[in-house]
């Protein structure tokens, strides 16, 4: 039997094309979408169990391909080969800055059949870590309604004062699109602990900026000796270190990412347009 054996069962899998590329597409539940964008290095089984509770939560889910293994859990050698296949791709943009990844062209074409599948008001994105800034770049198109950024790392800020930091992995345009829908009403939510270097604080401020209240970010203490144990290097928020105590951060903010999406998914008046 194999490691992947099980991880995906219950989901169907059928291709998706669009824009001259097809991928994979993992999909379970019923009612509104919600896209699942794995992190790296892909569709691990924790990024899977997240997305079996939001299927609990009464969504559909869509989970694309879009790198790795599908199923695997992380390892090292993992996580350096879909890093690498990331760097070469020319649909993502890892480290430039001003400049969202290609392939959320993509995913805005199958958020439009996704929604036209499974209906409501429209549809939510949680990216994570690579894509986890993905959700806000979709957000131009209406057809997104509830953007989750989990722990968003694009661009990838290199050195302690690099300006990528602040960087939102949006060309001008994207920008003045999303702050225009913000002002109508969108509300982003996004998550990070303190002290991810690969989100650090210089993000959410220019979250902060561009969205005003419309941004909601929760942020937890991974500073050294925090109440509740998080290691210091902690990352992934909704999966490798959710944990499983009830009443800590990491729990909390897995509820509030699901109430968010019930809050903006079975409300055929909200959409912000």
């Amino acid at each position: 039997m194999s490691e992947t054996s099980g991880v995906l069962e219950g989901f169907t899998k059928s291709p998706f094309s669009a824009l001259g590329r097809t991928r994979d597409v993992y999909r379970m539940g019923d009612g509104p979408t919600v896209m699942v964008l794995s992190e790296i290095p892909g569709i691990t089984p924790l990024v899977t169990s997240f997305a079996r509770e939001v299927v609990r939560r009464g969504f559909s889910v869509a989970m694309p391909h879009l790198f790795g293994t599908d199923g695997a859990s992380p390892s090292g050698p993992r996580i350096a080969r879909a890093i690498g296949t990331a760097c070469v791709s020319r649909d993502f943009t890892l480290f430039a800055t001003h400049k969202s990844s290609r392939v959320t062209r993509w995913l805005n074409e199958l958020a439009h059949h996704e929604h036209a599948r499974t209906g409501g008001p429209g549809v939510g994105v949680v990216g994570m870590c690579l894509t986890g800034g993905f959700a806000l770049a979709m957000m131009v198109d209406p057809v997104v309604v509830a953007p989750v950024l989990s722990q968003p790392s694009l661009p990838v800020p290199l050195g302690k004062k690099s300006t990528a930091s602040s960087d939102l992995g949006l060309s001008d345009e994207e920008k003045r699109q999303v702050a225009a829908r913000a002002a109508a009403g969108v509300c982003v939510l996004g998550l990070r602990f303190t002290e991810d270097p690969m989100v650090r604080p210089e993000r959410f401020a220019a979250l902060r900026e561009l969205l005003g209240d419309n941004f909601v970010g929760v942020e937890i203490d991974s500073s050294a000796g925090n109440e509740w144990g998080y290691r210091q290097g902690a990352h992934s928020v909704l999966t490798e270190d959710l944990g499983t105590t009830p009443g800590s951060p990491t729990i909390e903010a897995l509820e509030q990412v699901l109430t968010f999406f019930g809050d903006r998914l079975r409300d055929s008046s909200t959409g912000g347009e």
